[in-house]
């Protein structure tokens, strides 16, 4: 009977005497207390959830559809590839499945505690406090203020809000486990507290930076241990953020929705601690065939493998949970959303580890097949629980029945023709990709030797993609109608009262399991769980950063100038990252195509580093000296006149606006506050200095006959940065560029 009680989540209304659990002689009685839920604050996050949700998935169409369409928006700044494109990402991770995410906590924690959540005040300042946290991404993006690290984009202000909200969050959490009426804690807050960590310790760790002023700041790690940071943080924000609260969600309503326990708690326990511990170890696999030291690529390739077990252990739980309800399926759309997100996660689960492998990340990695193999999983895992959720809650709170379950069964098919539409052509257009790059004439040379060729092939994706977008942006709109007419034919129950037993004070009758006294101690458990995911960070992250040979200097690298500095600025504003790349892997085809592969200390003064994750237009590392600046201008003005077929947005916002350098002064001091060796002093020279760059630019472009040139404006900065890029390795003898130098300040 213990067993069964552990396995299925506790009800939410008084047990009857059978089901009362055994209680030791001597034990306290258990006894019924009066419990009122707060549905008002599961309700509007669920509001929040819908809103932000079709916002994020719009502006998923407006991007996708500027991959076909470059001068769709074109010439307004706010609305470029590179300033939307985070903010969609950012829109559907942190806004549609973050809110779900606190749907599916509020409303389960509750239960499952059987107590109301400690702080009303709490909730509510979470609540809004995440929403304007939101608006301030959504206006911030935009306008080009940007950290340029992946789904860590918004700038140090709005990181310490973060942070708070999140404290907050975690803060309502806990105290309100620390008040549950059951002794032991579910499985679903097991996921639950574990997703408070690490996303705490996460967000911290990568956005440590060093403001120089409001909206603007430098990472605080360079090159290449800003990559390693970066990632552990992105992929174990998809691993904490996007997996285990989802989890735990999956644990808590999917035996209710199918009336049915756990398929095993022992599994559960497994699935657990296996996840929590290996996933933390995975992000470098992100980084294969990189300037990242080789030990530690090998050991997040060897821990994404791993992975596959706790992840299909979880699939497993969750699956054979339906066992005997599998009927339930056909007819209730809340199960087949769960059905679909679980066979998702699997199929993600067994993918992810696959592209560990280094001969199939060679293939894979920064084309379109990371794309697919991304979408996959947020659109049926993320997207079909959070669509669950609110098909399983709206009705119960509001006290009524699904307005149409006819419009839920439309909704669901055109989820998933959506998904198919959108996932197979990123697929098809990645080994399209890989295998064009790759390819090689008879003589030696590339086959396809213009990037382009490559880009005219899978244009047809694309569209297909924007296809698939508009199938899937179609079913949320139907659930949101859906939703609201559930909730105008019923009434809002907001303080939901029901009858608990209170078992805290339980007294077992026998000796418990060394992990059941664990559930029912939440520090200690929590406690456990910390130590678990910080093992593998740590192993990761403190040799790279402390062990010199890991990142050998070279000498001809050199820091920045002030001009420079303002174009790698300008380059981060537009998002330039998020389609070209600076790492050039090992390859032969990428050293025939871009030139010298990549090397650790040609990033020791880059804050934040710029490797990129995908390359919708070719890889920039080498490209200072390629081409005369007058190309750059040309080209930056107008892609086509030099890139026939390019796909790239013309910037002529760069031609108008004037450079600002009041903060050139600033930023020098706060790189040199972070490690770069500018001499001192140097800040004072620094606008001068800039001045005297620009109108050697600007003279350079004056003898090729284009008209216009103001040495002010942007472009003349970008110009600037460009034209450095890759040139430093140049400079160098070749057997130098592997020797480690003494010390950090062998550029000096």
């Amino acid at each position: 009977m213990a067993l069964e009680l552990t396995q299925r989540p506790p009800d939410d209304v008084l047990l009857t005497k059978s089901e009362a659990p055994p209680v030791a002689a001597g034990g306290p009685l258990p006894r019924t207390e009066t419990v009122a839920y707060d549905n008002n604050i599961v309700r509007l996050f669920s509001m929040a959830t819908m809103g932000w949700g079709i916002i994020g998935m719009l502006v998923g169409i407006i991007v996708a559809m500027k991959l076909y369409i470059p001068d769709f928006l074109g010439g307004i700044n706010i609305l470029s590839y590179g300033r939307l494109r985070p903010l969609h990402t950012n829109a559907v991770i942190f806004a549609f499945a973050g809110n779900a995410i606190f749907v599916g906590v509020y409303y389960s924690l509750q239960r499952l505690c059987k107590a109301r959540m400690a702080s009303d005040l709490l909730s509510k300042l979470h609540f809004w406090g995440w929403q304007i946290i939101i608006v301030s991404a959504a206006i911030t993006l935009p306008l080009g203020f940007t950290t340029s690290k992946e789904y860590a984009e918004l700038e140090w202000p709005i990181d310490i809000a973060i942070a708070a909200v999140w404290v907050i969050f975690g803060w309502n959490m806990i105290w309100t486990i620390l008040h549950r009426k059951d002794k032991h804690m579910y499985v679903a807050v097991w996921f639950y507290l574990a997703t408070f960590l690490t996303v705490a310790i996460l967000h911290i760790v990568n956005s440590l930076e060093l403001p120089v002023s409001f909206l603007k700041s430098y990472s605080m790690y360079a090159g290449v241990q800003d990559a390693l940071v970066q990632w552990w943080y992105g992929h174990n924000a998809v691993a904490f953020f996007l997996t285990t609260p989802f989890l735990g969600v999956m644990y808590y309503f999917v035996p209710k929705a199918a009336d049915r326990p756990i398929f095993s708690y022992r599994l559960s326990i497994i699935h657990f601690w296996g996840l929590i511990f290996i996933y933390i170890w995975a992000g470098p696999h992100h980084l294969l065939y990189t300037a990242l030291p080789d030990w530690a690529q090998s050991l997040g390739s060897v821990f994404s493998i791993m992975l596959i077990a706790p992840s299909w252990g979880g699939m497993i739980n969750g699956l054979m949970t339906l066992r005997g309800a599998w009927d339930k399926v056909r007819t209730d759309p809340v199960l087949k959303f769960f059905v679909v997100g679980i066979t998702a996660y699997g199929m993600a689960t067994f993918e992810g580890p696959m592209m560990a492998f280094k001969n199939v990340n060679a293939l894979t990695h920064y084309t379109n097949y990371v794309i697919g193999h991304v979408h996959l999983p947020a659109l049926l895992w993320n997207g079909g629980f959070a669509f669950a959720l609110l098909y399983y809650i709206f009705p119960r709170i509001y006290r009524t029945k699904l307005y149409s379950l006819k419009m839920a069964n439309w909704h669901f098919w055109l989820m998933t023709l959506g998904v198919v539409f959108y996932v197979i052509p990123m697929y098809w257009a990645g080994i399209t990709e890989a295998l064009m790059f790759k390819q090689f004439r008879p003589d030696g040379s590339l086959m396809y030797p213009n990037f382009l060729e490559t880009v005219m092939q899978i244009k047809p994706m694309y569209i297909m993609r924007s296809i698939g977008g508009a199938l899937y942006i179609s079913g949320a709109i139907l659930a949101a109608w859906n939703l609201f007419k559930t909730a105008k034919t019923g009434s809002l129950l907001r303080d939901e009262e029901v009858q608990v037993v209170n078992r805290r004070l339980m007294v077992e009758p026998k000796r418990e399991t060394w992990h059941r006294a664990l559930e029912a101690a939440p520090l200690r458990f929590s406690l456990y769980a910390l130590v678990a995911v910080l093992i593998g960070g740590l192993i990761e992250y403190v040799p790279t950063a402390l062990v010199e040979s890991n990142v050998p200097t070279i000498a001809s690298v050199m820091p920045y100038t002030p001009l420079e500095v303002e174009g790698r600025d300008i380059y981060i504003r537009e998002g330039c990252n998020n389609c070209h790349s600076q790492m050039i892997r090992p390859f032969r085809s990428e050293v025939a195509r871009y030139g010298d592969y990549s090397k650790p200390g040609e990033f020791v003064y880059d804050h934040p580093f710029l490797w990129g994750s995908k390359r919708t237009g070719p890889d920039l590392a080498r490209i200072g000296g390629k081409y005369p600046s007058a190309w750059h201008w040309r080209h930056m003005m107008d892609p086509r006149s030099t890139s026939p077929n390019s796909i790239m947005p013309a910037y002529t916002w760069l031609f108008e606006d004037d450079l600002d350098l009041s903060h050139t002064e600033g930023k020098i001091i706060t790189l040199r506050n972070l490690g770069v060796p500018y001499a001192h002093d140097f800040e004072f020279d620094a606008v001068d200095l800039a001045h005297e760059q620009q109108r050697k630019i600007a003279a350079e472009l004056g003898t090729t006959g284009l008209q216009g040139i103001n040495p002010n404006k942007e472009i003349i900065a970008l110009i600037a940065y460009l034209q450095r890029m890759g040139t430093d390795i140049k400079k160098m003898p070749v057997a130098s560029a592997l020797v480690p130098a003494p010390n950090n300040t062998a550029s000096k």
